[in-house]
């Protein structure tokens, strides 16, 4: 066989409803640690104490700084589009628990991951995934540089559709604060969200 009659190998690319129908039959199950990620289930690292204390310290602190109307949820899916539900580290949303009885939310104020070994997968991957979803505003707690990443204005970044970013970037060290753009008059500050 000739190499320009060999056979395209293609990645079979799932869809949300696919992926949840797997969830439902129990295909997938939460000891899997799975996402979907454009339309690739990828296996989620195993999280050291280090990362799950600092996941529980960014939803502490912004539980505690928001008032009524907003939802910080840990570890839950986000039905962002048609091929894509992650499960980010902290999201917050607007409403009240019972307002995603019956689906998952579609977007976020702000979105909050928690990264030691997968910081450049977030940074890249999920940051594009997050602005192309229209997320506003999302932050990384690096743990690695022990720094909050904080990236604002999603905006498509060349060409492709599937190439978005963030307009800006700043860094905030320990001896600072942060205001979350949904409301700046809430202050948190970086060392509370480090372990």
């Amino acid at each position: 066989m000739r190499r320009e009659e060999m056979p395209t190998i293609q990645v079979r690319r799932w869809t949300r409803e696919e992926y949840d129908r797997m969830v439902e039959a129990g295909v997938l199950s939460p000891e899997d640690h799975v996402e979907l990620i454009d339309g690739e289930i990828l296996q989620v690292t195993p999280q050291g104490s280090r990362h799950a204390t600092a996941i529980s310290l960014c939803q502490r602190a912004l539980a505690i700084a928001l008032s009524d109307g907003y939802l910080v949820r840990s570890q839950l899916p986000l039905a962002l589009d048609d091929i894509s539900e992650p499960e980010p580290d902290i999201a917050v949303v607007p409403g009240f628990p019972r307002d995603y009885r019956d689906a998952h939310p579609a977007s976020g104020l702000l979105i909050v991951e928690v990264a030691d070994a997968t910081l450049e997968f977030d940074r890249e991957r999920k940051g594009s995934l997050y602005a192309r979803a229209g997320i506003a505003e999302y932050w990384i707690v690096n743990l690695i540089d022990e720094q909050l990443e904080v990236y604002r204005g999603p905006k498509l970044m060349g060409r492709d559709p599937m190439t978005w970013g963030y307009q800006s970037y700043e860094c905030f060290g320990t001896g600072q604060s942060v205001s979350p753009l949904f409301d700046p008059r809430i202050q948190i500050a970086v060392a509370e969200l480090l372990p």
